[in-house]
C-alpha cells in the first residue's frame, strides 16, 4: 500500500460531499486528478447534473475526457465545493500552492467556494512553512518585485523550464519562487507580498480549508 493508494481511497471518500446540482471547483495536481476521475464515474453512476470549474488546462483535459460539463469561474456566482491539493500545510492550516503554476486561478476558486477540501500526502504537513513560496508576477514587474522580495527578507528566483526558458502561467505571467526560510507568520507575509505592485497572487492562501485529507503511506488516510 502506498500514498497513491491512499489518494485514490480519500478521493472516493471525498465525493460524499458532492450533491446533485453542485458547482464543483477542480484543483490541479496528483490528488485533484484522482478526484476528477472519481467524480466522472460518480456523475455517470448517479446521473448527477454537475458543473465543474477547472483551475488549469491540465485538469480541464482530464475533466473533458471524463465527460464532466465545464464552466469558467466568471460564469458562476459561487462554487459549492472546491477540491484541491497543497504543496505544504502548516500547523495553522494555511496552505502553500503554486507548484504547478495555477495559484491565481486556484485562489479565485477558493474565494468563491462555500466549502474547500484539500487533499495531500503526509509529507506535505509541517509545523511551519519551509519551501519556496510561488509568487505570480506580471513580466514587467520582474525586477521590481524581486527587489521588494529581497527587502522583505526573501530571495526570489525566476521559475524556468528544463531548457532554461522562463515558465509562463496560463495567464501569461511569470512565477518567482521566493525563499523566506522558515515562515512562522504566513498571513502577514502573504499580505506584504500581495501589497507589492506587479504581484498578481501569493502562493500562501489565506482562505483555510474546511476539510483536510491526509494520505498515509499505508494506503489509509486521516480527515482533519
Amino acid at each position: 500500500m502506498t500514498y497513491d493508494d491512499a489518494i485514490l481511497a480519500l478521493s472516493n471518500d471525498a465525493l460524499r460531499f458532492v450533491k446533485d446540482g453542485h458547482v464543483v471547483g477542480l484543483g490541479s495536481g496528483r490528488a485533484a486528478t484522482a478526484l476528477v476521475k472519481s467524480l466522472a464515474k460518480l456523475i455517470k453512476l448517479k446521473n448527477y447534473s454537475i458543473k465543474g470549474v477547472p483551475t488549469s488546462l491540465q485538469i480541464k483535459l482530464i475533466a473533458e475526457k471524463g465527460g464532466i460539463p465545464l464552466v469558467e469561474a466568471d460564469q458562476v456566482d459561487y462554487i459549492d465545493i472546491v477540491f484541491d491539493g497543497a504543496d505544504q500545510i502548516d500547523s495553522q492550516k494555511y496552505v502553500i500552492k503554486g507548484g504547478g503554476g495555477a495559484l491565481l486561478r486556484e485562489n479565485v476558486l477558493f474565494s468563491l467556494a462555500k466549502k474547500v477540501v484539500v487533499m495531500a500526502d503526509k509529507t506535505k504537513f509541517v509545523k511551519n512553512f519551509t519551501i519556496k513560496i510561488p509568487v505570480e508576477v506580471h513580466p514587467l514587474a520582474r525586477n521590481s518585485v524581486t527587489n521588494s522580495i529581497n527587502k522583505l527578507g526573501g530571495s526570489a528566483n525566476l521559475r524556468t523550464l528544463d531548457r532554461g526558458y522562463p515558465f509562463f502561467t496560463e495567464n501569461g505571467n511569470i512565477i518567482l519562487d521566493c525563499d523566506f526560510g522558515t515562515v512562522k507568520n504566513p498571513k502577514i507575509l502573504s499580505q506584504k507580498i500581495k501589497q507589492t505592485a506587479g504581484v498578481l497572487e501569493s502562493g500562501i492562501f489565506l482562505r483555510k480549508p474546511d476539510i483536510i485529507y491526509k494520505a498515509k503511506e499505508n494506503g489509509k488516510f486521516d480527515i482533519i
